[in-house]
């Protein structure tokens, strides 16, 4: 049996029918809305012929068709989404990953075992603790973390997760599941403009970006808007503000990404000079090297602009990860699929972290596929690909499962 990239688009339409509304994707991790996705995606693969389905400490539930080895070939996405998302955010790699699944069990045991699975809350958006299931995977997660994280309705994240049978004390066992794992293969949209200013379906992801994330407080002087001349005032607002301009010439300078997502003043009203400013500061790019250089030279500009106005300047890290290369040799293979279904290939790294970054953490040579988003959006009900692309994003990633199957069985 071949693939079948139109029942991949019917599925997926199907989901969005039974899980979305007039505002977009609502599958938010550990919701009743989650749980209606992956009792349906259940439905679906019970219907493979020797398929043996599983939930392993953390959440993640596994697919696993026995091969004549049990060296593992896992293929990855996730089936939450963000609140008002997209229809395509990782549903297409489970979904893709399914059709692809069907075609290996049609034609017998295969040499290798091969393993789909849904992580469990890539997205983070509950309880904003991105990478749940794989992160617990790959042994990064320190569970003491997470224990006193609340959702907006104050709902802790241990009462959540222990709704859904998992517990923070034995969520680690999870590790176990990356014993036999000799390769990872993960489908996306690719959630920015890159593909499409091309014009192009498909993608080769070579990693996913470094990030460097930190909190900024500038401590100037609360003083009286109309009575202080503007050479006298210590404005924690003005040196923030130049700094958030700043920022942008330092990416633009080292090819890479820096954002302020946030920023807050105190006391924060209209008749009163800013006494303290926080922001937030994010800073991306693929190579480590430069992204210290990013972090040295925006904490230089932030200790001037604060003399400039007469404030002090902090910082704390709020989160790290390094850059995370994906496997050569896998990427080469990615990329005959990708030539062989589109005519063409382009390499690209991934701004966005995704459960692919947990897994090659963890020593598990991985890979990428990036199929092209409309206007560059997701996170937005108005996230869209083109259903040739997704059909030959379905036909690509069963090319690349084929190249890696050959590749595991002989050994690699």
């Amino acid at each position: 049996m071949a693939v079948n990239p139109r029942r991949t688009v019917d599925e997926l339409k199907e989901l969005r029918t039974l899980t979305g509304d007039e505002n977009g994707a609502q599958r938010v991790a550990f919701t009743e809305t989650w749980a209606r996705a992956r009792a349906w995606l259940r439905e679906k693969a019970v219907q493979i012929p020797g398929l043996i389905i599983t939930t392993d400490a953390a959440g993640n539930t596994w697919f696993t068709l026995p091969g004549k080895s049990s060296d593992a070939l896992l293929i990855g996405g996730h089936m939450d989404s963000v609140p008002n998302g997209g229809w395509l955010d990782g549903c297409l790699n489970v979904i893709a990953g399914l059709e692809v699944l069907r075609r290996i069990a049609s034609e017998g045991t295969p040499d290798v075992t091969v393993r789909l699975v849904d992580w469990a809350d890539e997205e983070g958006a509950r309880f904003g603790r991105s990478l749940f299931g794989s992160s617990a995977a790959s042994g990064t997660m320190n569970p003491d973390d997470l224990r006193n994280l609340k959702d907006k309705d104050g709902i802790t994240l241990p009462e959540a997760i222990g709704a859904y049978d998992i517990a923070l004390e034995t969520i680690l066992q999870a590790h176990a599941e990356l014993n036999t794992a000799k390769a990872y293969l993960e489908l996306h949209i690719e959630q920015g403009p890159v593909l499409e200013s091309m014009g192009l379906g498909l993608g080769v992801v070579i990693g996913t970006f470094g990030v460097e994330r930190h909190a900024i407080r500038f401590i100037g002087q609360a003083a009286h808007a109309g009575s202080t001349p503007m050479d006298k005032r210590r404005d924690a607002f003005g040196a923030a503000a130049k700094l958030g301009l700043e920022i942008r010439e330092i990416a633009k300078r080292h090819g890479g990404v820096c954002t302020v997502g946030r920023v807050e003043t105190k006391p924060g009203i209209v008749t009163a000079v800013v006494g303290q400013c926080d922001m937030t500061l994010d800073q991306r790019h693929m190579q480590a090297d430069k992204l210290q250089l990013m972090l040295d030279e925006a904490k230089a500009a932030s200790e001037k602009f604060a003399a400039e106005e007469g404030c002090t300047v902090e910082w704390n890290r709020i989160w790290q990860i390094a850059p995370i290369p994906f496997d050569a040799t896998l990427q080469d293979f990615c990329e005959e699929a990708v030539r062989e279904v589109t005519g063409t290939a382009h390499r690209l790294p991934s701004g966005p972290l995704h459960d692919a970054a947990e897994v090659a953490r963890a020593g598990v040579p991985t890979v990428m596929m990036f199929t092209q988003s409309l206007y560059g959006i997701s996170h937005n009900k108005i996230e869209d690909t083109k259903e040739e692309h997704i059909e030959q994003s379905v036909l690509a990633l069963d090319k690349l499962a084929s190249r890696v199957l050959a590749w595991v069985a002989a050994g690699r």
